[in-house]
This record gives structure tokens, C-alpha cells and sequence, in this order.
């Protein structure tokens, strides 16, 4: 081999390595911020009651719901990287309004921005990377690669909750809030070194027609799921593997101090989860050769591990619950490299934010059902009902397949 070709060979692992240290700073950086375990203990602490509390976050989740399919098609017709690091931006806005102005319509106002800095980022980043490793011709590890972009967002969650309470007692919530907002910053400079390689044509009309490429973008995403079983099976499936136990991941405190233990080791249990959840992250490379029914055997073992886990009601028994939520997470993974396969055109973030508004609207009815189920059942029986929509996928995938068997197979 020449020198020359040795360099060739050389660039698309650089490359990628490029690629990915921004992708994994990016998204540790996106979840190390302090104010995420006490935000409802500074909105206490100010004087709000419990519904304008919940009041809050119906107005985030109605946010994202709502900015998310246009931020989308915005990301496919302008530039994907610029909303990964106007996100960014936002949520240190919204972040400084809480610390400076702590009040029910500043809180409001943060949230709104919060919203929107989440919208901004979702689609985008998926299509961003998958389009990019696929550039280099390395599109066949975007599962392993957003796998551990996921560990290395949940590593920032931890890092968060472990820095808060020093943070919370050495300064308050102002130094709570001061340093989240620096890290928003940091995350905004970070994503502005994300590469983006991406012809005019493939802006959906470029920036100068930004208005009507937008909605050219929206067009040609929407009309890719109508034209394409697959696309809408893919489209399906990533709300149906994410919702449920994303939703259920809120309550894990409960289901943890149902098993009898002590407030105090409530966190070394919801530890124990989040360290399965990053470990199903880490596998996705693994995970990549599981074909449709693979898949199925995945959804139904960690089904059957968190209803065993739950039902059990035990401290020990959590660990059953750790296993399966690293088994959702891993098949969440896989259900959205599933969905970039699909798409052919130049709609990616745009049918990847479709997918993550179902997935918002499935995982608020989840909400709803389980207030309704644990007001009847404790907490480790409602888990384990919760178990059952994961068995009905799985048994989809296998004698249906959802996903769709069209052009692009399994």
C-alpha cells in the first residue's frame, strides 16, 4: 500500500473518530446539569403548589409535542448542526430566568425554552450522525455509536445528581443554576465542531429559500412514511419500544421504596437501574446482529425480567428490573437505527422527529394509565401489567413484523 492510499484509509477513521468524541461530549455535556434533581425542590421552595407544579410540566410536554415535527423539518431544509447548538443556548436562557427570577412565570418561560431546546435536538442529532457515518461508510455502526451516545448521556445524569447536593449546599440554588447554565454553554460549544456535509440539494432547498425548504423538507418526510410500509412500520415500532418503560422510569423511586428499604438507600437501588439502562446502551454494538426476531426475543425477555423483578417486590429483585431496562434501552437503540435504514430521502430528522412526537404522545397516555393502575395495585404489580404491551410487540415483530418487510428487509 502507498502512502498516499494509507492516508485515504486513514481519513474516514479520523473521521469518524472526530464524529463520535463530539457526539459523546455533546450528549454528556447535554445531561450534566445540576439543576435536574432539584428543580422541583427550587419550585417547592419558591411557593408553588403541587398543580402548578404538574402544571409546568404539562406546559413542557405540550412544547415539545408541538415544536417538534417543525424543528425537524427546519433541521432537513437549513442545517442540523446549527439547531444542535441554538438548543443549547435556549436552555441556558431558560435556565438563567429560573435563578434570577424564581417565579411561577419565569419557571414557565424556562420551560418553554427547555422544550424547544429539546425539540431542536431531537431528529437532528440522529440524522446528523447517521447521515455523516454514512459519508465515511460507516453507517453500520450508527447502532453502536448512538448506543453509547446514550451511556453517555445517562453518565452525565449520574455525574449530575452526584454534584448537586455539594453544588446545592456550598451556594444554593443560584450555584445550582449558575453552573447549569455554564454547562449549557459548553454543550453549545461543542456542537458547533459537529461536521456537516451536506449538499444544497440535500437542505431541501437550501438557506437562502429557508422558508420554502422547510416546507418542501416536511413534504418529502411525510410523503416517504405514505408511500413506504416500512417507513411507517419503523415509525411505529420506535414509540412502541420507548414510551413504556421511558415512562416508567419516572416512577422507579416508588417501585423502589415499596421493597421495604429505607429512604436513604432508595438511590443505591435507582443507582443499580441506571447502571443496567447504561450497560444495554454499551451492548448496542452487540445488539446490531439481532434481526427482526431477535428483536422480539429481546422485547420479550426483558418484558418477562420486569415483571418478575417488579412482582417480586424485593430489594434484590430490582437488579431483575435493571436487566430489563438495559434490555429496553438496547431495543430502543436498535428500533431507531431500524427507522434510519428505512429512509432514503431527504426527510431523516423529519421522520425521526415524527417518531419522537409519538413517542411523547405515547408516553403521556402511559402516564395517565399507571396514576390509574397504582391508585388500584401497588407499584411492583402496576410494573409488571406495564410489562405486557412489550409482550404484544414482540409478538408483532415476530408474526406481523411492523417494521414492514418492504424494500429494504429486516
Amino acid at each position: 500500500m502507498t502512502c498516499s492510499s494509507t492516508r485515504a484509509a486513514r481519513v474516514p477513521a479520523a473521521g469518524v473518530r472526530r464524529l463520535t468524541a463530539t457526539l459523546y461530549g455533546y450528549t454528556f455535556l447535554n445531561d450534566l446539569v445540576l439543576l435536574y434533581p432539584v428543580y422541583a425542590l427550587l419550585f417547592a421552595d419558591t411557593g408553588l403548589s403541587l398543580h402548578q407544579i404538574s402544571s409546568l410540566f404539562a406546559l413542557w410536554s405540550l412544547t415539545g409535542v408541538l415544536v417538534e415535527i417543525p424543528s425537524g423539518a427546519w433541521a432537513d431544509a437549513v442545517s442540523r448542526r446549527l439547531l444542535l447548538w441554538l438548543g443549547p443556548l435556549l436552555g441556558a436562557a431558560g435556565f438563567a430566568l429560573w435563578t434570577l427570577l424564581p417565579s411561577y412565570g419565569a419557571f414557565a418561560a424556562g420551560f418553554v425554552l427547555w422544550g424547544v431546546h429539546g425539540a431542536l435536538g431531537s431528529g437532528a442529532l440522529e440524522a446528523l450522525v447517521h447521515d455523516e457515518l454514512d459519508r465515511l461508510g460507516a453507517a453500520g455502526r450508527y447502532a453502536r455509536v448512538m448506543g453509547r451516545a446514550r451511556a453517555a448521556g445517562l453518565a452525565g445524569v449520574m455525574a449530575a445528581m452526584g454534584l448537586a447536593g455539594p453544588a446545592l449546599a456550598l451556594g444554593g440554588y443560584g450555584a445550582v443554576g449558575l453552573a447549569s447554565v455554564l454547562t449549557c454553554l459548553l454543550t453549545a460549544a461543542v456542537a458547533a465542531r459537529f461536521p456537516e456535509h451536506r449538499t444544497r440539494d440535500e437542505e431541501g432547498g437550501g438557506e437562502g429559500n429557508g422558508g420554502a425548504g422547510w416546507g418542501v423538507a416536511l413534504r418529502s418526510g411525510l410523503a416517504e412514511a405514505r408511500a413506504d410500509r416500512s417507513v411507517r412500520g419503523a415509525l411505529l415500532l420506535v414509540p412502541a419500544v420507548t414510551a413504556v418503560w421511558g415512562a416508567l422510569d419516572e416512577y422507579t423511586p416508588l417501585l423502589a421504596r415499596d421493597t421495604g428499604v429505607a429512604d436513604g438507600t432508595v438511590p443505591w437501588l435507582l443507582l443499580l437501574v441506571s447502571a443496567g439502562t447504561t450497560a444495554g446502551g454499551l451492548l448496542s454494538g452487540a445488539g446490531e446482529r439481532l434481526g427482526g426476531a431477535g428483536l422480539a426475543g429481546l422485547l420479550a425477555g426483558s418484558a418477562l425480567a420486569l415483571a418478575a423483578g417488579a412482582a417480586a417486590g424485593t430489594p434484590a429483585a430490582v437488579a431483575l428490573v435493571a436487566l430489563a431496562f438495559g434490555g429496553f434501552q438496547l431495543a430502543s437503540v436498535l428500533a431507531d437505527a431500524r427507522l434510519q435504514r428505512r429512509i432514503e430521502g431527504t426527510g431523516r430528522a423529519t421522520l425521526t422527529s415524527v417518531a419522537g412526537v409519538g413517542t411523547d404522545l405515547a408516553t403521556v397516555a402511559v402516564y395517565g394509565a399507571y396514576a390509574v393502575t397504582a391508585s388500584a395495585v401497588p407499584h411492583g404489580t402496576a410494573f409488571a401489567l406495564f410489562a405486557v404491551p412489550y409482550l404484544v410487540t414482540a409478538l408483532l415483530l415476530v408474526a406481523g413484523r411492523p417494521a414492514g418487510r418492504g424494500r429494504r428487509g429486516a
